[in-house]
């Protein structure tokens, strides 16, 4: 039985990398004969009504077997999954890995090891962050710490604070923004490891590294090297992605300091031609031949 899938990016974002990816995947799937179709999100819109829920934009096209969110839109791929659809990821995998906040509890809730947080408390942008608050992250993390905004992507919303002043202005200039204070890992100042994981496995992982920024992140400057994962690590990656529900993820690890890995986070829409591009593993493959299984396996539950 050949499959149908749709893969979706988000189309009002600058730059082209989300498409990269849909195009990557979309590939794979032709190599696997499982036609897709690539849509970006505001292409497809959700219809809800009290006799039907459906999607608005995809032609008389038959709805598919399957999707790859390439995207944040919670929304509509909570719609899809409504309509009985098997999203890669879920909107619940989606969710937990776009909220940092949601994802170090979920983290934490299953012992999986991860910085020391303290999440800011709801304040509405008209309030302050008291010193009471900045006096408890200071105690309990020390200087230097880092403020991390709950949404954000690529290490944009990630802050080293070196004393109190930088803490108080920084803390009062997000108020009305979910945030939270974190530990500064200096053990691992500049460098992280990157796992992909796609079901239960490791499919590649590389190292990143930074000489002028705290922060490894390619596009802040880092570079990249291939890296072979202990049994342990690929283990906490593929634990932390199944905390979240994520069957794909991009999961960084940070070196503690007795050189044991620290989850830093999970990301459940990855890019992948920097990995490729590091290890000569195309990512894509290992993710459409899991897909193509689970639906197999799902199908076969059905008869």
């Amino acid at each position: 039985m050949n499959l149908h899938g749709w893969i979706i990016y988000n189309g009002n974002l600058p730059g082209d990398k989300f498409l990269d990816f849909a195009q990557w995947i979309h590939e794979a799937a032709s190599r696997k004969n499982s036609k897709t179709v690539i849509y970006q999100n505001n292409e497809l819109l959700s219809l809800l009504d009290a006799s039907k829920l459906d999607i608005l934009g995809h032609s008389t096209a038959p709805l598919p077997d399957y999707a790859v969110f390439a995207d944040k839109d919670i929304y509509l791929a909570r719609q899809l999954e409504l309509l009985g659809i098997r999203v890669f990821n879920s909107s619940a995998a989606i969710e937990r890995s776009d909220d940092k906040i949601a994802s170090y509890q979920q983290l934490a809730s299953q012992h999986i090891p991860m910085p020391k947080t303290i999440v800011s408390p709801k304040i509405f942008s008209t309030g302050t962050i008291g010193e009471e608050i900045t006096r408890h992250a200071v105690e309990e993390l020390g200087f230097p710490l880092i403020i991390k905004e709950a949404y954000g992507s690529f290490g944009e919303q990630v802050y080293l604070i070196t004393n109190e002043t930088e803490l108080y202005q920084k803390a009062n200039e997000l108020a009305g923004t979910a945030f939270m204070f974190q530990e500064f890992i200096s053990s691992s100042y500049g460098r992280d490891l990157r796992l992909h994981v796609v079901g239960n496995r490791v499919a590649a992982a590389m190292k990143r590294q930074s000489k002028n920024d705290f922060r490894a992140n390619i596009t802040a400057g880092g570079t990249m090297e291939p890296y072979q994962p202990t049994d342990y690590e690929v283990e906490l990656a593929v634990s932390a992605a199944a905390c979240i529900g994520a069957d794909i993820a991009g999961v960084d690890l940070l070196f503690g300091p007795d050189g044991s890995p620290l989850v830093c986070e999970i990301n459940s829409n990855a890019h992948i031609r920097n990995l490729y591009e590091c290890t000569g593993i195309n990512v894509a493959e290992n993710i459409i031949d899991y897909i193509l299984e689970k639906l197999s396996q799902q199908e076969g539950g059905t008869r």
